[in-house]
């Protein structure tokens, strides 16, 4: 079933309701200044800075056009321009009027443009700084976390809080608690505390508690955010004379049953509730240096077919709800996939390049934790090499045809150096060494094949596919596998895939996901929090809420 009204993605400055982007050298200024009659749906008010979807895709293009248009910015500060306000989270009523998988996927988005900003201060030396102007609760918080510091005014009023548990009956959805203890060290108790209390903290007791880096008093906040923002600076290797690149509009038509951007075709099949992605080789001649990457601009195959993946992945998420199991294929030249490689690894170091991988590597992410059943196939005229070949190691199966009698029409598959690191998951872990739980047996077999084109046989012996059916058999395993994965429930099979999925070491990252996978979206369901008498329904109609007291 599709949304009633598709949600778009896609955005840009002069379209913006709620951001304001300034830039002056080294440092840009991402101001808050929702429009509280601009929500992206009916039904409710951005009132105090309050944000829902539209807001976070905002922010989300926003931190791309510093990331690619802006290579001379070092440091992001993220604060307000309302007045007394910085950002009161989530917006309740939104919440309260939304679907379960509205609410879930909301969740989901946010976390992970909360996640860049790490993912850009860790690997690409793009600070942020939170200029906490005013009251700062839930969610508005909980971006606060996400950036390297944070700098709270002293003005006796203002406060930071996490108040979903007391308030509402459910969790800071966008990674507040793991944050917290993880990122922030704030001590258990103190955070136990601090989540259960609706008021917040402020002023010293807030420093005191690592619930903020620094305070400071209204006449001289603006003088030390701009200080700090430029000390932040200095420690980035972001070029003060880099050329930056436009992010123009991704050309994509959009069909009752299909998406068709140029890299990337996605058709749907709604009778079997399947989508089959098509992931499309480099055409033609392609730069191989800077200055005809700087050329190419966003045209440049690897920075433009990650744009259009990311964006069907974000559409399907949202817009097909019912479509429950992914298919996903690549089309071209092996060749040109592994020359792009060689580019992408030869000029890692420079900022644009740098800046295109981690957005190749932010958007498999997005498909790793896609509640969707992911099957890649590979068949003749594949190019699963190197960068592509991570599509189907992101997948929980892979079907190669193996054609024993056609040497020249098999389908082969190469595993190339792109493989063992430069585009991890989101536990720092290459897909590789998540598949073989980092044993090195079986790792440096792989490495040993480097380059060489493997068939369906000589994948299967190395254990980078699931199955390697002959042309006999190929239609009928295929076809029995994907129709038995459309029947299973939905419910328990995106628990189990991201149960197996995420079988690496865990990290800050990994705990975010899991708990909104499993703790947010259980409560999210519980009549404590939504039923008629749920404390997210009753919230500010002026009722108690009614809980059922039974610990579960």
């Amino acid at each position: 079933m599709t949304h009633p009204t598709r949600v778009d993605y896609q955005t840009q400055p002069s379209q913006y309701r709620h951001w304001k982007l300034k830039f002056e050298g080294a440092v840009a200024t991402l101001s808050a200044d929702f429009d509280e009659n601009a929500g992206l749906r009916p039904g409710y008010k951005l009132k105090l800075n309050s944000y829902d979807l539209g807001v976070d895709i905002e922010l989300n293009d926003a931190i791309n056009r510093i990331r690619f248009e802006h290579p001379e910015v070092r440091t992001v500060v993220v604060t307000s321009a309302k007045e007394k306000v910085f950002c009161s989270g989530a917006n309740i009523f939104m919440l309260g009027v939304s679907s379960h998988a509205w609410k879930v996927n909301f969740c989901k988005f946010t976390n992970e443009t909360r996640n860049g900003l790490e993912d850009s201060s860790t690997h690409s030396g793009l600070k942020f700084l939170a200029a906490v102007n005013g009251a700062c609760a839930g969610g508005g918080y909980e971006l606060a976390l996400a950036c390297d510091e944070i700098i709270l005014v002293d003005d006796r009023n203002s406060s930071v809080s996490l108040p979903e548990v007391p308030l509402l009956g459910v969790l800071p959805g966008t990674g507040g608690l793991t944050r917290v203890t993880d990122k922030r060290h704030v001590r258990h108790d103190l955070a136990d505390i601090f989540c259960t209390t609706s008021e917040g903290v402020r002023g010293q007791k807030a420093k005191d508690w690592r619930l903020v880096d620094d305070i400071v008093k209204p006449a001289q906040f603006a003088a030390k955010v701009q200080e700090r923002a430029l000390q932040l600076a200095a420690k980035s290797d972001r070029p003060a004379d880099g050329q930056g690149v436009a992010l123009t509009r991704i050309p994509c038509s959009i069909e009752a049953d299909a998406l068709r951007y140029t890299h990337v075709t996605v058709e749907i099949d709604r009778s079997k509730r399947t989508a089959t992605f098509t992931m499309k080789a480099p055409t033609g001649a392609q730069p191989n240096d800077i200055a005809g990457i700087q050329s190419a601009g966003a045209a440049w195959y690897p920075l433009a077919f990650a744009r259009d993946l990311e964006d069907a992945i974000l559409q399907m998420r949202t817009n097909e709800l019912d479509i429950g199991t992914w298919l996903i294929k690549t089309q071209g030249d092996a060749a040109a996939v592994q020359a792009m490689d060689a580019t992408l690894l030869a000029h890692q170091d420079h900022w644009l390049v740098r800046e295109t991988i981690g957005l190749m590597r932010r958007t498999f992410s997005r498909l790793d934790v896609s509640s969707r059943s992911l099957f890649a196939l590979i068949e003749p005229g594949s190019c699963f090499a190197g960068s592509l070949l991570e599509l189907a190691l992101a997948c929980d199966r892979s079907y190669h045809l193996a054609l024993p009698d056609d040497e020249a029409k098999a389908p082969k598959i190469a595993v190339g150096e792109i493989n063992f690191g430069l585009l991890p998951m989101v536990t720092d872990q290459s897909r590789l060494q998540r598949r073989f739980y980092g044993e090195q047996a079986p790792l440096e077999a792989v490495r040993a094949k480097v380059g060489q084109a493997l068939d369906a046989d000589a994948a299967f012996a190395l254990g980078l596919v699931t199955s390697n059916p002959d042309d006999i058999d190929w239609a009928d395993e295929t076809r029995i596998a994907i129709e038995e994965r459309v029947a299973m429930s939905p419910d328990a099979l995106t628990g189990m895939e991201a149960n197996l999925r995420f079988n690496g070491p865990e990290n800050m990252f990994t705990r975010v996901f899991g708990r909104l996978t499993a703790w947010q979206n259980w409560i999210f369901q519980r009549p404590n929090a939504v039923g008629e008498k749920g404390a997210l329904k009753v919230y500010g109609k002026g009722d108690k809420a009614a809980f059922d007291w039974n610990r579960v």
